[in-house]
C-alpha cells in the first residue's frame, strides 16, 4: 500500500472549536497541515504549512502523536500524520490551495470529515480539553 506522509495541526480557538480547512477540489474537511519535503522534520513542515495555508505564524504547543488511518482524497492510501497541538499567533484566512476553512463545534454532526480529523482528532479534543 502507498503511504502518504504529514504534518497536521490541531488548531482550537476560545470556544473550543476547531479549525478545518477543505483543500480545492476535494470535499472532506481536514486540519491544516501537508506533505512533509525532502529530509524536512514533522515539526519544521506544520510550521510552513501553516504558514501557506492560513497565513499564521504559529507556536507548536505538544506533539500529539503519530497515526495511521486511511487518506481522505486518495484511494488505497495510508495516511501517516504526525500531529501537533498548535497556537496561532493572528486571525486565519484562506490562501494557498484552500478552498474553504472553518471552526466546528466537536460534536458538529453536518461536516463531511477526513478520517484522521474523524478518528483521531475529535475523539483526542474530546478526551484533553477542559470545559
Amino acid at each position: 500500500m502507498k503511504t502518504i506522509t504529514v504534518a497536521a495541526a490541531i488548531i482550537l480557538n476560545e470556544q473550543n472549536q476547531l479549525l478545518l480547512v477543505r483543500k480545492q477540489n476535494t470535499h472532506a474537511f481536514m486540519q491544516v497541515g501537508g506533505k512533509l519535503e525532502s529530509n524536512e522534520p514533522p515539526e519544521v513542515a506544520i510550521q510552513r504549512e501553516i504558514l501557506e495555508e492560513i497565513g499564521c505564524e504559529s507556536e507548536i504547543k505538544q506533539f500529539v502523536g503519530r497515526f495511521e488511518t486511511a487518506a481522505a482524497n486518495e484511494p488505497d492510501h495510508l495516511l501517516i500524520s504526525y500531529v501537533y497541538e498548535v497556537e496561532l499567533k493572528q486571525a486565519p484566512h484562506i490562501a494557498a490551495e484552500i478552498a474553504e476553512m472553518k471552526w466546528i463545534d466537536l460534536h458538529d454532526q453536518s461536516t463531511l470529515l477526513a478520517p484522521l480529523t474523524q478518528y483521531v482528532v475529535i475523539p483526542w479534543c474530546q478526551q484533553n480539553l477542559v470545559y
